[in-house]
């Protein structure tokens, strides 16, 4: 290796100087896992290049024996780790080394919360492997070239992980990376052979890229048992199985490996929820290995951010996120998907057109929603987490997936009048079972908050008759039930759109206490018509209400409240409607307001009771101003 030329020295990005004082001074709890990190890192360059060698085979450099190799010096206090992979250029050093805000650490770094544990799970959401060596080193050396680029196109980093690292040129004769660790004092243990032996056995066993290390050589000993000068020649041995696991029995694979093996590929730091391992065969052929993460990524509502399944074809790495094997609202799940009937030169604009990647995508998607499925049959609490953590991501299914759609909804999960909190645990299938005779629809009220929900007037009704109705909550869940319109032949009913028609449940002489409370306010109603003419589409007579005086109801076609404001909050135009005023006949202040004889006074007691009905159904006020001044007006007449 020749002398290094055009050295230059660069600064880390601010996120990346916190970062890393973060990581070696307080997040990590485990200090071996970097060794896990720097060997997928390595597992994943060595099948990107077994991929960009399908078109272009020189790239192997007549070297197409695809390992990882772990050394030591116990003396210099060094761990090294090199592969024959894909190797970085430059450009690439600089860009992956210097900088990791495609890893959104600056959102990392607002979400610590000071508890080492919790912190310390975050790391893996944020791909950041490769700086946990400076947990260990105090100080890393990366020597890389890229296949495929002349010998002294090599590339020395190197950096103590304080402020800086120090980049050059140099010769390298071997495609790939090397990392060289320098062991920090106390940190001798991770240059032992029979502690590196462990650890590779733990995390790495899995990977399918052979790990190799030299067997220590055993002294030769003469015949008292005195080692003799000439001791034995060390041998290479591979230390994994070397086997890629999914291609493996699922009654062989124990669970461990499993999560080991979804940390391999996913870069996070915690256990999978839950998994699913399948081998099919007959018109379609593959195997997959799915999971489902226990925490949601940063970036999950980036509907944009890089997603997918690793992508084999007969066991050769062809794609690292192949984002058409699953829909959007499941860009959450983790996994790989091997198969046979892909060509193995597939690009990704052909993987675009393959008539093979839709039966695969309608098999896999349907895979996954049947573990769902199983998982909340079987076990509740761990669906509890998954809902916690997916479920609003799962609500954009419905309009994006009509075939799989009575299968989302079955996933769904929602708060309910039936429960006392805001917990969201009550499915379709459960509102269903409790449904009274003859009732058919499925009611729900949408609103900003749990509270303002389940305080809704619009429910008074319903309690009162003991109907059960769903509390939505979610930003997305007004967009979404307007999407929706049954689900197992109910249909859904918003309690805060359009008449009410509960006739199942009313009876004759009910009716026609109704009809005659109804004949005798005729002259209340046409006064509130004239009083609130520009506000209301229409004054009516409600028997929905049993304990307040008026409510607002939008036409049944209308957008609703929760998904107008967030519409106006983003600048966007919305369609000009009025709702409809109803009053309740036996309360109190309308029989008081049905014998008010001042116009004045009956105008703003009318405006002051519409806009605490909007704001008990969680609108805003066009003008809170006059409405405080008409309500302190009110309460200096009756203090007078």
């Amino acid at each position: 290796m020749t002398t290094e030329t055009r050295t230059e020295t660069h600064g880390f990005q601010t996120e990346v100087k916190q970062l890393l004082h973060l990581m070696i001074h307080s997040l990590y709890s485990n200090k071996e896992i970097f060794l896990r990190e720097l060997i997928s890192n390595a597992s994943d360059a060595a099948e990107k290049l077994r991929f960009e060698a399908l078109s272009n085979g020189s790239l192997y450099e007549n070297d197409g024996d695809l390992k990882i190799s772990i050394s030591f010096d116990k003396d210099a206090k060094t761990l090294t780790v090199e592969d024959n992979g894909i190797g970085m250029s430059r450009d690439d050093v600089i860009e992956h080394l210097g900088t990791i805000a495609k890893s959104g650490t600056a959102q990392f770094l607002s979400q610590l919360t000071g508890d080492q544990n919790k912190d310390s799970q975050l790391i893996g959401q944020f791909g950041v492997g490769f700086y946990s060596s400076f947990i260990v080193a105090d100080k890393v050396e990366v020597y890389t070239r890229k296949a495929g680029l002349p010998v002294a196109e090599g590339v020395h980093w190197v950096s103590e992980g304080e402020g800086e690292f120090t980049i050059g040129d140099v010769e390298k004769a071997g495609r790939g990376t090397r990392i060289v660790l320098h062991l920090k004092e106390g940190e001798e243990s991770f240059a032992d052979g029979f502690a590196l032996r462990g650890l590779v056995r733990k995390y790495s066993d899995h990977i399918s890229i052979p790990v190799i290390m030299q067997k220590e050589a055993e002294p030769n000993l003469g015949e008292e048992g005195e080692e003799e000068t000439a001791p034995q020649t060390p041998e290479d041995e591979t230390v994994n199985s070397a086997t890629a696991l999914w291609t493996r029995n699922k009654s062989e694979v124990k669970d461990e490996e499993y999560q080991e093996f979804y940390k391999h590929i996913s870069h996070d730091f915690s256990d999978a929820l839950t998994w699913a391992h399948n081998r099919v065969e007959g018109n379609l052929e593959y195997t997959s290995l799915l999971y489902v993460p226990e925490k949601a990524p940063y970036d999950l509502w980036n509907r944009e951010a890089p997603r997918g399944l690793k992508l084999y074809v007969q066991r050769v790495f062809i794609m690292d996120q192949a984002e058409e094997f699953l829909p959007l609202y499941l860009r959450f799940m983790k996994g790989i998907v091997d198969t046979k009937d892909l060509s193995l030169n597939v690009s990704r604009e052909i993987l675009q057109k393959d008539e093979s990647v839709s039966k695969l995508r309608t098999a896999l998607t349907k895979r996954v929603l049947d573990m769902l499925i199983k998982l909340g049959k079987n076990d509740k609490e761990k669906y509890a987490k998954f809902w916690a953590e997916f479920g609003q991501v799962l609500k954009e299914g419905p309009a994006e997936d009509y075939a799989n759609r009575e299968k989302i909804l079955k996933l769904m999960r929602f708060s309910s009048t039936h429960n006392d909190n805001d917990e969201q645990n009550v499915s379709l299938d459960e509102y269903i079972e409790r449904m009274q005779e003859g009732q058919d629809k499925i009611y729900f009220v949408v609103a900003d908050n749990y509270n303002t929900a389940k305080n809704s007037p619009h429910l008074e009704i319903f309690r009162k008759k003991g109907i059960e109705v769903l509390l939505l909550t979610d930003r997305i869940d007004d967009w979404m039930m307007s999407q929706l319109f049954n689900y197992s032949e109910k249909a859904f009913q918003d309690v805060a759109k359009g008449e009410l028609d509960l006739d199942e449940t009313v009876t004759d002489e009910e009716k026609k206490e109704q009809e005659e409370a109804a004949k005798e306010l005729e002259g209340l109603v046409e006064r509130l018509k004239s009083s609130l003419d520009d506000k209301v589409s229409e004054v009516r007579i409600t028997h929905r209400l049993t304990d307040s005086p008026a409510c607002v109801v939008l036409g049944a076609h209308d957008m609703g409240l929760q998904m107008r404001q967030i519409m106006e909050a983003a600048g966007q135009a919305v369609p000009d409607t009025k709702p409809a005023f109803e009053v309740n006949p036996d309360h109190p202040l309308i029989k008081k307001l049905d014998s008010e004889a001042d116009e004045d006074r009956f105008a703003d007691l009318a405006l002051v009771l519409f806009d605490q009905a909007g704001l008990a159904a969680g609108a805003q006020l066009d003008d809170p101003a006059s409405y405080v001044a008409r309500l302190n007006k009110l309460l200096l007449e009756l203090s007078a």
